[in-house]
């Protein structure tokens, strides 16, 4: 036979859902602050009946005391149950409705009472602080059991005190009236339950339609899933709420975007300043994939509205994969040209060959030596101008480039450009794009011509490109600087309108400008000022006036 299963223990707990969760508490603590309400209500107004049922003992004893006849026949008859004190005391009793109305001596000896036994014995308890002319209020227990008392001074006609009258108010109609206010109070105190439960369960039925009636383990999972997934993913993730302000950033945002937790609050424009990377963020730019610069990165964005208003935003880094589209751009045209310069090499060959054919040496040899002489004239013109390797280096290659499209390429006579950059690579992303898109302007047109100058002021440089191609209408001149406009086909690799925003954004970091006008005779004139780019040049040496050798100085 197989063996009889454990049998099951009944567990309580919390429930797991949050629905119930919040409701179970919420109509616990309704129910607490219900009996603490009710405690808090019976606490005073028990005291208050006690205060009450003293006060009126002390009424009773006052009125009883003020009248006159009752001091008289204190003092002038005996203490018995037929006496006029007594017979004076219980008709103020049955009047007032008291427990008792007790009238004694200076002594302490009764000359009135309820039960007429105790009519001439002295009182249960002492009465010399009423005899001292003092009021007295108090609860206590007599011969009639626990009762509210009140007591006064009897005096006579001179004001002597010749005696005391005790009243007291039977306790257990103090406190009947006190149990018979708990009902009603405890009806309110359930109607307040009532209510406060029915407000629970709404506020209960809201936050389950909220969390999609979750458990808060399941929230506490979600919430360490979205961590890992915010600070994991090699993408910027910025949540915005439904005022459009930031309010979650990950890791990769604040990479690619350069800010950190301190924004959160702001808007994307007191966050990033003005441009199109906040406006994607704000949504005043609406679409996908779209392109933006921020610093020296290219990011693509892509903004999804949340149901609850707000919006989360992400972006990636593409700058990479620009730089290589570019580069792809730029080994195609390589390519482009070393086929023409194949072809024409080929032509030089066979021309070679004809003269050494003919037997025209010296005409060969003329042949070669202008053909080798007019790339020297290229690389010598240009190093000559510019003495930095790498923009030299680009302008030779450009030159060629531009040599097999059919279009020259010229380095003003004003161009002097020393090799003392600070940023030579920034430069020659500047220069390599403005030539490019100079280039792509002048395709196709005759006496097609590019232009480039670059001078130095101090230590700023200034860049001039100019180019004999259709040029730009005014009304577009500051939309070609703004990410993502573009007047030419995209490539293969990607999306245009990047080069032209980047050269803007590297100038504006070094406190410059890029601008473009209308060339003279036409065509376009781009202009770029980049401050502080060169370094201070160095100090020359100091010659000893009898070597020529250097002189170092001494330090002082």
């Amino acid at each position: 036979m197989s063996p009889t299963p454990p049998a099951r223990r009944l567990r309580l707990g919390m429930p797991k859902r949050v629905f119930s969760q919040v409701l179970l508490m919420q109509v616990a603590i309704a129910a607490g602050v219900a009996v603490l309400a009710t405690g808090l209500f019976l606490a005073p107004l028990s005291k208050q009946l006690d205060d009450e049922a003293m006060n009126r003992a002390l009424a009773i004893a006052q009125t009883t005391a003020e009248q006159p006849q009752i001091a008289k026949d204190l003092q002038h008859t005996a203490p018995t149950a037929d006496g006029p004190v007594q017979k004076e005391a219980e008709r103020i009793r049955r009047a007032t409705h008291a427990e008792y109305i007790v009238v004694m001596n200076r002594h302490g000896v009764r000359w009135s009472h309820t039960n007429v036994r105790q009519i001439g014995k002295v009182v249960s308890t002492s009465p010399k602080e009423a005899l001292a002319g003092k009021q007295v209020r108090e609860i206590d227990n007599g011969t009639l059991g626990r009762s509210a008392r009140g007591k006064v001074p009897l005096r006579d006609a001179h004001g002597k005190i010749i005696g005391a009258v005790s009243v007291g108010i039977k306790y257990d109609s103090v406190r009947s009236e006190l149990i018979s206010a708990v009902p009603g109070l405890l009806a309110y105190a359930g109607g307040a339950l009532a209510v406060g439960a029915l407000a629970a369960w709404l506020v209960s039925r809201r936050v389950q339609r909220q969390t999609r009636d979750l458990a808060f383990s399941d929230i506490s999972a979600l919430l360490a899933e979205r961590e890992a997934m915010l600070h994991g993913i090699r993408e910027a993730v910025v949540a915005l709420d439904r005022t459009g302000r930031i309010r979650l950033l990950n890791d990769e945002a604040h990479r690619l975007l350069g800010i950190d937790d301190a924004v959160v609050g702001m808007s994307p424009d007191e966050a990033l300043g003005e441009g199109r990377t906040a406006d994607i963020l704000a949504g005043r730019v609406t679409g996908t994939d779209l392109l933006t610069v921020r610093g020296q990165r290219v990011l693509v964005a892509n903004r999804m509205p949340t149901d609850d208003g707000g919006a989360v935003a992400t972006l990636r880094d593409r700058t990479e994969l620009e730089q290589l589209g570019r580069e792809l751009d730029s080994t195609r045209g390589l390519i482009d040209a070393l086929r023409a310069q194949d072809h024409e090499h080929a032509n030089r060959m066979h021309t070679l060959l004809g003269l050494l054919e003919l037997e025209m040496y010296d005409d060969a040899v003329e042949f070669v030596g202008e053909v080798v002489g007019d790339h020297r004239a290229t690389a010598e013109q240009v190093t000559e101008k510019i003495h930095d390797p790498l923009l030299a280096a680009l302008l030779v290659g450009k030159a060629t480039v531009a040599a097999e499209r059919g279009v020259a390429l010229w380095v003003s006579d004003r161009t002097r450009l020393p090799d003392r950059l600070i940023d030579p690579r920034g430069l020659v992303t500047v220069v390599g794009n403005l030539v490019d898109n100079a280039l792509d302007a002048v395709a196709a047109t005759p006496h097609a011509r590019v232009e480039v100058e670059l001078r130095t002021e101090g230590r700023t440089a200034v860049l001039r490109v100019r180019d004999t191609g259709p040029g730009i209408p005014e009304e577009q001149r500051e939309l070609v600087f703004t990410e993502g406009w573009s007047t030419k086909e995209p490539p293969a690799h990607g999306k245009r309108g990047i080069g032209l925003s980047m050269v803007r954004r590297l100038a504006e970091r070094q406190g410059g400008s890029a601008t473009v006008r209308e060339a003279n005779g036409g065509g376009a004139e781009f202009t770029v000022i980049l401050p502080e780019a060169l370094a201070e040049p160095a100090p020359e040496p100091v010659l000893s006036a009898a070597t020529d050798t250097p002189v170092k100085e001494e330090s002082r």
